[in-house]
């Protein structure tokens, strides 16, 4: 009797092992990055409700680093492309999950340079940051990663919240150029913060351009319509003025000189112009449409002047 019910123990452990091997075999495993729209490897445009077969983590040729964590211990990832002395970054999805569109673009031109590393002039290094705010982007799509367009909740206090970090700041008036700790979005007062750079966000971006002194940046923001030069009471840099003109001129959008529909304090571009760094933030027409066409000619149209 003690040998048959050995037996049907081993036999029941077996077939409890089987079934968990099946279970995890057939379930879907977890998706950590954005993933609504990948590009078509023919053409380069977006796929709108297809997912990628790999994250950009798996690229090898993508050097992918942490820049920093946001107050929640999210992750602020940089990833690299191409090896050259200029560094073009792109920064996107300041403002969370109020502007996740932002966060798409962005991860739109990973799955673009990881397609297409000849792309990339040899001269250059491109490094793209999609989510500078995970916390805000967190709030509004349950996961700092890739989403899809539908899962995106329809409450407007829900994405205005997703507008700040978990501090309630609003990282783009948390630089020092014209630091307030309070300043306005549109006619909504806005904590700055409670010094220029309190914020763990505020400060990677701040320490990896002081360490790397990028030849020029790009901000995706939204929504506008158009591509803003940077300044900071030192005029606006020839460079920007250009950058502004070739980004502009290839995507469609308008250019203008500033930012001018209300006052800017703490602003990020503005910034990087006191650093004597030409900076652009480039602003799409809606909260929801990547423009990945409009974009990708801007960058297209970057990537050609910095690589002659």
């Amino acid at each position: 009797m003690k040998k048959i019910i050995i037996a049907l123990v081993v036999i029941v452990l077996v077939g409890v092992g089987i079934g968990i091997y099946l279970f995890t075999r057939s379930s879907p495993s977890t998706v950590n990055v954005l993933e609504n729209q990948t590009p078509n490897t023919n053409t380069g445009q977006p796929q709108n409700g297809t997912k990628s077969s790999s994250t950009p983590s798996e690229n090898t040729s993508t050097n992918e680093t942490v820049i920093g964590k946001s107050i929640q211990g999210n992750d602020i990832v940089a990833y690299h492309y191409g090896s050259g002395k200029k560094e073009l970054l792109f920064i996107g999805a300041i403002h969370g999950g109020y502007e996740w569109n932002t966060a798409l673009v962005a991860y739109d031109f990973v799955d673009y340079l990881k397609a297409r590393p000849e792309a990339i002039p040899q001269n250059m290094t491109v490094t793209v940051i999609p989510v500078m705010n995970p916390d805000g982007l967190k709030k509004v799509v349950g996961t700092t990663g890739r989403f899809m367009t539908s899962d995106v909740p329809a409450s407007q206090a829900v994405q205005i919240s997703g507008r700040f970090n978990s501090n309630n700041v609003d990282l783009n008036r948390n630089f020092d150029c014209d630091w307030q700790a309070t300043g306005v979005w549109q006619s909504t007062p806005v904590s700055g913060g409670s010094a220029a750079f309190s914020e763990p966000e505020s400060r990677a971006i701040r320490d990896y351009v002081r360490a790397h002194n990028p030849t020029a940046v790009v901000v995706w923001n939204s929504a506008a319509g158009g591509v803003f030069s940077s300044s900071c009471h030192n005029g606006i840099l020839a460079e920007t003025k250009k950058i502004t003109s070739i980004y502009a001129t290839a995507s469609g959008y308008p250019a203008y000189d500033s930012f001018d529909f209300y006052k800017l304090t703490g602003d990020m571009a503005n910034w990087l112009a006191a650093e004597n760094i030409p900076a652009i933030s480039v602003l799409l027409t809606t909260h929801k449409d990547v423009e990945w066409n409009k974009n990708l000619a801007g960058i297209q149209a970057l990537l050609r002047y910095y690589g002659k």
